[in-house]
């Protein structure tokens, strides 16, 4: 045998040998995505460390991805096998279905939509309703008796609102929060996420609008006032999953569904909080509550 047929060969059995190494280091591997800001990423980081601790299947990460359409795109496509997603975000961004306002109606619609679509899976929801939310500093809800947000009508004359421009201009942002509790605040501004917590902190502005879930709610030391009028649409957070991969490996399902109504909106603003305002890694903010629930071994 020649030398360039030799060496021809050689070439083409370590080419097989690793064709059929990569089939087989992926046979069990489980791709996690997550979008792109703190808590999406905490909670990628939970399941995937639930998967690693609970399966003999291997997890590869790919969080930080991005926003909604990347993420469920990438997921449609097979790229990744689940993600955390928000129902409100599935009815209205994905589905394009007008606002509902009941939780387990959203639910059950995306549930089946998303089924009947696209072949995925909404798991049991987390817990966390990372909604729309009225807060206010702790100081001036108890001068003021505020709990809920119909409790500002009559108190709200000398008060100022603060939020960010798209609060301003979505249907389910001002405009309807003012209609439906009657309120007449002194005076609107419009301002960066960051700015809006700050001016709350120094009495700038005393409500603002923000996420449930706010690690920054902590910080500042604001407390959230009761939708009592259902306003705010459900953004409750669950796994969403392709089917192919729970009929390949069906105890996925099972195993996350333990996350099943394991995390309040009080508990996700820790996380969040321990991650944005401490400065911990959210590898170790998921493995401590996951240790904490009893979900996995310290």
């Amino acid at each position: 045998m020649s030398i360039k047929r030799r060496i021809a060969l050689v070439l083409m059995l370590g080419l097989i040998v690793s064709m059929f190494a990569g089939c087989g280091g992926s046979e069990n591997k489980i791709v996690v995505g997550s979008k792109n800001f703190t808590e999406n990423i905490i909670l990628g980081e939970i399941m995937a460390q639930l998967i690693e601790a609970k399966t003999n299947l291997q997890v590869e990460r790919k969080l930080n991805m991005g926003g909604t359409l990347v993420n469920f795109n990438a997921l449609k496509k097979g790229d990744i096998d689940l993600y955390p997603d928000y129902t409100g975000t599935g009815l209205v961004a994905i589905l394009k279905k007008e606002v509902i306002n009941d939780p387990e109606t959203v639910y059950n619609i995306v549930q089946e939509e998303y089924n009947k679509q696209f072949e995925l899976k909404w798991l049991k929801p987390f817990g966390l309703n990372n909604t729309y939310a009225i807060a206010v500093p702790r100081k001036l809800a108890e001068e003021r008796g505020l709990q809920k947000i119909s409790d500002l009508k009559g108190k709200e004359g000398d008060l100022i609102l603060g939020a960010e421009q798209e609060f301003f201009n979505r249907p389910d942002g001002y405009s309807g929060l003012v209609e439906t509790y009657g309120l007449n605040f002194k005076d609107t501004k419009a301002m960066d996420t960051g700015l809006k917590y700050q001016a709350a902190g120094n009495g700038d502005v005393q409500v603002i609008d923000a996420f449930a879930t706010d690690g920054q709610l902590i910080k500042y030391d604001m407390v959230i006032l009761q939708d009592d009028r259902q306003f705010f649409p459900p953004y409750y957070a669950a796994p969403v999953i392709r089917m192919d991969t729970l009929e390949k490996y069906p105890e996925l399902e099972e195993v996350l569904n333990q996350l099943g109504g394991k995390i309040s909106d009080e508990e996700m603003q820790q996380l969040n909080y321990q991650v944005e305002v401490e400065g911990k890694d959210y590898e170790a903010v998921a493995h401590d509550f996951l240790v904490k629930e009893g979900l996995i071994s310290d």
